[in-house]
């Protein structure tokens, strides 16, 4: 009994969505309790936001778009759904 190939595909951009996720979750972390644990009088701005939120929540947010536009663009593949040996 051979494995099907497209299970070693699907693994591997499952890998990569799961590392995408757990990137994205400690840049959040990171700026949000990094920077939002000051006392709220020692908050910078930025376009009206607090600097915690706008790195936290805007450009992580885009970065995260970004990165799987990328990445589905040039590197997760196409795979057809259809048995082997289907006919149409």
């Amino acid at each position: 009994m051979t494995m099907d190939p497209r299970f070693k595909i699907a693994h591997r951009e499952a890998l990569i969505g799961v590392a995408l996720a757990i990137v994205h979750f400690i840049w959040w972390f990171g700026f949000a309790y990094g920077l939002g644990s000051k006392p709220v009088e020692e908050y910078s701005y930025i376009l009206g936001f607090p600097d915690w939120f706008f790195y936290s929540c805007i450009v992580g947010f885009i970065l995260v778009a970004i990165t799987v536009i990328v990445l589905v663009k040039f590197v997760l593949k196409d795979v057809s759904l259809e048995e082997e040996g289907d006919e149409q």
